[in-house]
């Protein structure tokens, strides 16, 4: 099992085979951040790349949902595959088959003003509100 949160390196791949199923696939990049040693020695981030294929239904949600840059969480099975390039060289390939996907984007800059608006709504009511009872204490 296989857990990675990463950003999409470019716009998914999405097929639909002769059965009808359809696989989507794109690459993932997750980063280990550098630091620095107690010694002085800077260690420079690390960028690493991940495939990601996937199947079915969860392809459906790729191909309307996911483009380059978006912020996934992926759960799934790595897999070793073998293959022949157009070369006649067999060559290996390891990717990640996704069980689970989870966009972990934040809210456009519209989705965020709307639902602020009815929060700065609330508190002037509820400021209003205060004000008002402040007028009406018996002592």
């Amino acid at each position: 099992m296989a857990i990675i949160v990463g950003y999409v390196g470019d716009a998914p791949r999405v097929q639909t085979l002769q059965s009808g199923r359809k696989v989507a696939s794109f690459s993932i990049a997750t980063t280990e951040k550098g630091y620095t040693t107690r010694s002085g020695v800077q260690i420079p981030d690390k960028t690493e790349w991940h495939n990601i294929v996937i199947w079915g239904s969860l392809a459906d949600v790729v191909e309307r949902f996911v483009s380059k840059g978006t912020q996934l969480y992926v759960q799934g099975k790595i897999r070793t595959r073998q293959y022949t390039d157009k070369n006649g060289v067999n060559r290996f390939t390891t990717e990640i088959e996704a069980e689970t996907i989870q966009m972990l984007d934040r809210k456009t800059q519209s989705s965020q003003q709307a639902t602020a608006q009815p929060q700065a709504q609330y508190a002037d009511a509820q400021q209003q509100s205060d004000d008002e009872s402040k007028d009406d204490l018996p002592f």
